[in-house]
Order: C-alpha cells, then structure tokens, then sequence
C-alpha cells in the first residue's frame, strides 16, 4: 500500500527573495518534494516522517521582515492513471524520443516510451525527468549496466533499456511505484529489467556504469556515498531533483566521495547534473 503525505501550503509576503531562503531552511526537514506557487511555495512529507512540532525549527517563520502564513493537510493517495487520462498529452524529448500512454497512438519514434504513470512520478511532463532524459539521450547505453534508483513509473530504466543497456537495475520504495514500473515494463517490452522494492543500492561493490537517480537534495546527499561506492571506473552519475541553490552543497558531497561534476542543466528552478567518478 503506497503512503499518505502531509502537504504544506506557504503564502510569501512578499515573495522575493523570501521564497529560496524559506525552501532552503525547509530542506532540512524530511519534506521529499517542493514546488513553487504564485504566491510562495508548497511543501510534501511522508506521513510517518512528520512529527509534532514540525516547522519549529524554520528560523524564517519568526522574521519579521516577511509575513509567512501557511496550512497542512493529510494527502490521500491519488490515482494518477485515472487523472492523466483525461489531460496527458505525449511529450516529446527531442527528434528521437516520445514519451506517451497505451491510448495515445504511435508516433514511430526511434525511442517510444509507453508509460502509464498511475500513482508513481515520471512521465516526462515534469522538469527534473525531462532533463534526466536529456541527459540520457546524449549518452551511450550499449551493453552498460544501469541502476535507476527511485525509479517512480521507471521511465529511465525503459529508456536506458531502450538505448542498449546489458541490465538495469530499478528500485523504489514505495510498493506502487515498484508495480507501476512492473507493468510499463511489460508494455514496453523490455525483458532486461529488474524491479525491487527498496531505499538503497543493493551493491556494495563497483558495478554500475551509469545510476540515474532523480530524488531530491537531502536524498541525493544521503545516498552519494552509496552511488560513489556502486560506480565503475569512467561510469556516469545522473543526479536530479534540486534547485540551482542546492548545486554547490551537492557538489561539495561529490567531491567528497571522488566525483566531480561534468556537466548541469536547468529548466525553469529545477537542474540535474552529470558526474563522474575520474
């Protein structure tokens, strides 16, 4: 059964530059996803992460320079197939890549992404996935292995199967998420991937030549000793799910663990990076 979400709801005045200093004091907390609004910014956290208490530690909500008001309430989940099946319109990457549902029909792209997104992330409307799959499309697959970790619907594990990959690897944890990218796979017809329910590599060695993993800031950070230590020799780090104001902080963890950052790329606040590890 997939969780249940708290969703914060702040109002900003005014909202410059008080939204990115709020979204950076928030990110200490256990939220897993933010998303800018016209008048501040909205906020997600697991419900078993959330506690009495919750926003005490937000400095910003005692300034009196900035009136920030704001309400909560328990997210239900929702099922997403049925809600994008009246608005999901294909979206289309570059000249070689599509990405649309079984009741779109086909457009004889070179890469032709079937994805039935239900209650998972990822069908490429989003920022963070476009950019990963821009990354993707610049990349040779052939006979690589590949982890996409959080793998949501598990639209880049399909792709990177798509590309050529040896195997790939996707794991999320949470259990609808895991079905999800079970049947998107089976409608892709990409009999190389292999689907398990989990918060971590399951690899304690070398292995991968290119891990996807498009999470958010404090994930990304936790996790990067993780990736480093999973990474072969020249492999490629995707990383995405952060603002521009997360880089030099994601940076700063890479080299830490011997990565270094090759390449970025932004679309509107949202950015994705490739590393690697020589």
């Amino acid at each position: 059964m997939t969780q249940t979400y708290i969703g914060y709801y702040f109002t900003i005045s005014p909202k410059s530059p008080w939204d990115e200093i709020l979204l950076a004091q928030l990110q200490d907390l256990p939220f897993e996803s933010f998303e800018m609004s016209d008048s501040g910014l909205n906020a997600f956290v697991p419900e078993s992460d959330h506690f009495d208490s919750f926003l005490s530690s937000i400095l910003l909500l005692k300034n009196k320079e900035v009136e920030i008001q704001y309400t909560f309430r328990s997210i239900e989940p929702v099922n997403w197939n049925a809600k994008w099946e009246a608005s999901f319109q294909p979206v289309k990457i570059n000249s070689e890549c599509v990405i649309r549902a079984d009741f779109h029909p086909s457009f004889d792209s070179k890469y032709e992404l079937i994805i039935n997104p239900k209650m998972s992330f990822g069908t490429g409307h989003h920022q963070t996935t476009h950019l990963m799959l821009e990354f993707a499309l610049s990349l040779d697959f052939k006979d690589k292995k590949v982890l996409d970790m959080g793998c949501g619907s598990g639209i880049l594990a399909i792709l990177a199967s798509k590309m050529g990959a040896k195997t790939v690897e996707a794991i999320d944890h949470d259990p609808w998420c895991v079905e999800n990218t079970k049947e998107n796979v089976d409608v892709n017809y990409c009999n190389n991937i292999a689907v398990s329910l989990g918060d971590k590599i399951n690899r304690e060695e070398p292995f991968f030549d290119l891990i996807f993993a498009n999470i958010n800031r404090n994930v990304l950070v936790d996790q990067l000793p993780a990736y480093a230590k999973g990474l072969l020799p020249k492999g490629n780090l995707l990383l995405s799910g952060f603002y521009k104001e997360d880089i030099p902080i994601l940076e700063e963890s890479c080299r830490r663990f011997g990565l270094q950052i090759e390449e970025s790329k932004q679309k509107e606040s949202w950015c994705a990076l490739r590393c690697t590890n020589e």
